[in-house]
């Protein structure tokens, strides 16, 4: 299996001037091409603080994060920029489309900002369209669509400059069973069909079900890391 991200030793305090809350604690991770992971644990775990850390989003006080071998920490603020443009997806829990554009160009963009030509975007907008099962909504704006759609055209664009693994942060947040449950069948479906990477941070039992790996986060540690999921303990949490 070809490693993705080897995250070492790393932690990131927030407040250190005041009073500081040590978010994620040394901590170490390893994850390989085709996972499809949760992190979990407890409000204030350090779960999205990790997630953001791995996508580059926040830089950790101490250790090193290497995607495919580049030890992003050490990255200028334009480097990573355009790192994070190449390498990493993102699916957020409040969806993030523009709302000024339609579905099909908040797809675009991401392919228009790596200088793709005309062509090769129309192509690729096609397919992720077609994947997603919302070939009919492409000329909608995000006001048009409902939430469970919209999450879908955010699972589009971070797909769409063919990143080596997709980070989605709480991603069913704020849909409703059917919607969350739909979104993850496209999720498990190009994980399995296209060994793209998934890594979630959520709380949601529907998604963590459907992992093969999941790691639970305490108080900024990792506190456990298996591939066997138990349910009844994470529903009392």
């Amino acid at each position: 299996m070809k490693t993705v991200i080897d995250a070492h030793n790393i932690s990131k305090t927030f407040n250190p001037d005041t009073i500081p809350v040590l978010a994620v604690n040394n901590v170490h991770l390893h994850l390989e091409r085709g996972e499809f992971t949760s992190l979990v644990g407890p409000s204030g775990s350090g779960k999205t603080t990790l997630l953001n850390l791995l996508g580059g989003l926040d830089k950790p006080d101490k250790g090193s994060i290497l995607i495919n071998g580049v030890d992003i920490t050490k990255l200028s603020a334009n480097a990573l920029i355009d790192f994070r443009l190449n390498n990493i997806g993102f699916v957020f829990q409040s969806f993030n489309l523009i709302p000024v554009l339609t579905a099909r160009e908040n797809v675009e963009l991401i392919m228009q900002l790596q200088h793709k030509d005309k062509a090769k975007i129309d192509e690729r907008v096609a397919t992720l369209f077609q994947q997603i099962g919302l070939e009919d909504k492409m000329d909608s704006r995000p006001a048009q669509l409902s939430g469970g759609q919209q999450q879908r055209v955010a699972v589009a664009r971070a797909l769409a400059s063919k990143p080596q693994f997709v980070l989605a942060d709480e991603p069913t947040a704020n849909l409703d069973s059917k919607s969350a449950g739909n979104l993850l069948d496209i999720m498990a479906k190009l994980n399995q069909e296209e060994n793209i990477t998934f890594i979630f941070s959520t709380h949601d039992v529907r998604v963590i079900e459907r992992a093969r790996r999941v790691v639970t986060l305490v108080d900024g540690k990792i506190h456990s890391d298996t591939a066997e999921v138990d349910t009844k303990h994470l529903k009392e949490n």
